[in-house]
C-alpha cells in the first residue's frame, strides 16, 4: 500500500478528530516535509483535508468514486456496460479496451478510469482527464459493417452521448461535427473512435468517451480555461457521474441497435438536430488545404457538405473545423 494510501486510512480511522503531523510522521515513517507531500496527493486525488497548525489533519470530505456495485446496479442495459473493467489509474481507456478487445472481450464491454495519465484525442493530442472529476471510459464495439462506414460510429456516438447529457443534467448540449460536444461554444466533451482491421475486415471498434463532469474552472490547465467547460459549471451543480454513465450506455445501445437495423440515416437525421454546425458559416483545414462555407448537413456516409460562396458543394471526411458565425 502507498504511503498517500495509508494515510487516508489513519484519517478515516481517525473521523472527526484530527491527527497530527508528528503521529503521521511516526506512523508512516517518513519526514514532516513527506507528509505534507501526501496530504497534497489525496488533496489532488480530490480528498478534503482540513489542516491545523495545533492540531493535526481531519478528512472532511471524500471524492465522488465510482463503483463496480453502483455501476452494474445503475445499467439496464442487454449488452452495452454489462461488462465492466474499472481502474483507480491507466495510461490510456482506449489501450485497455484494445488489449481486452484483443484477448476476446465481449461486444458492448465498458473500461472506465478515474485517471488517465496519457489519454489522447483526435490526432494524436493529449486529453486532459484528471482524477475523480470527469468520465473517462471506452466501449468495445464489433460492427459488420466495412470500415470507410467507421466514422458513421464516431456521429452515433456523439448523439448517444448528447442524448444522455440532455437527459441527466438539462444542460442543452450541442454536437461540433465530428466528434466535440459544446456547451455555450465551450467543450464538455471529446470522442475518439480507433479501429483494429485485418484483411480487410474491421476486427473490433473501440469508442473512447471523455466528458468533463465536475470539473471546477480552477482545475484546468492554462490552455484550456477559454475553450473548455463542464457540466458542473454549465448546470450550477455537481453531476451524478454514475447516472450519466448509465445514461450513455442506454443511449448508445438504443442507437447501436436502431443503426444495425435500419442504417445510417435515421442517426444522420438525430445529428443534424442536435448539430451545432449545420447552418453555420465555417472553416474546414485538412493536410492544410482549407474549405469555407456554409455547413449544410451530411452526406450519406456521415461526410460533411459545405456549400461554398461560389455555390460548389464540397465533402469533407476529416479535418479540424472553425465555426465563425
Amino acid at each position: 500500500m502507498k504511503k498517500h494510501e495509508q494515510l487516508l486510512n489513519m484519517l478515516e480511522a481517525a473521523g472527526a478528530s484530527h491527527t497530527s503531523g508528528e503521529e503521521i510522521s511516526r506512523m508512516l515513517n517518513v519526514s514532516r516535509t513527506a507528509v505534507w507531500k501526501h496530504v497534497n496527493k489525496l488533496r489532488e486525488l480530490g480528498y478534503v483535508i482540513e489542516a491545523s497548525p495545533r492540531l493535526g489533519y481531519t478528512l472532511a470530505a471524500k471524492p465522488d468514486k465510482l463503483s463496480t456495485d453502483a455501476l452494474s446496479e445503475a445499467i439496464r442495459t442487454d449488452t452495452f456496460g454489462r461488462w465492466l473493467h474499472l481502474f483507480e489509474t491507466t495510461v490510456s481507456t482506449q489501450e485497455e479496451a484494445m488489449r481486452l478487445a484483443k484477448q476476446g472481450a465481449p461486444e458492448g464491454s465498458l473500461v472506465l478510469a478515474e485517471e488517465q495519465t496519457g489519454g489522447r484525442g483526435r490526432q494524436g493530442r493529449k486529453f486532459f482527464s484528471p482524477s475523480g472529476k470527469g468520465i473517462w471510459m471506452s466501449v468495445i464495439l464489433r460492427p459488420q459493417q466495412p470500415l470507410q462506414y467507421m466514422p458513421q460510429l464516431t456521429l452515433l456516438a456523439g448523439v448517444a452521448v448528447c442524448r444522455a447529457v440532455r437527459r441527466v443534467t438539462d444542460v442543452e448540449a450541442v454536437i461540433k461535427w465530428p466528434n466535440d460536444l459544446l456547451v455555450d461554444g465551450r467543450k464538455i466533451c471529446g470522442i475518439l473512435l480507433e479501429s483494429a482491421v485485418e484483411d480487410q475486415r474491421v476486427r473490433y471498434c473501440i469508442a473512447g468517451i471523455g466528458i468533463d463532469v465536475n470539473l471546477d474552472a480552477d482545475d484546468y490547465p492554462e490552455e484550456l480555461k477559454h475553450v473548455a467547460t463542464s457540466l458542473k459549471e454549465a448546470a450550477g451543480t455537481p453531476i451524478d457521474r454514475t447516472a450519466l454513465i448509465a445514461a450513455v450506455m442506454e443511449e448508445l445501445e438504443d442507437l447501436y441497435t436502431l443503426y444495425r437495423q435500419e442504417g445510417f440515416k435515421p442517426i444522420g437525421v438525430s445529428w443534424e438536430a442536435l448539430s451545432a454546425t449545420v447552418g453555420r458559416q465555417v472553416s474546414v483545414r485538412d493536410n492544410g488545404q482549407a474549405v469555407e462555407g456554409t455547413a449544410e448537413g451530411l452526406d450519406a456516409s456521415g461526410a460533411l457538405l459545405v456549400r461554398r460562396t461560389d455555390g460548389s458543394l464540397v465533402t469533407v471526411f476529416s479535418g479540424d473545423i472553425q465555426i465563425n458565425s
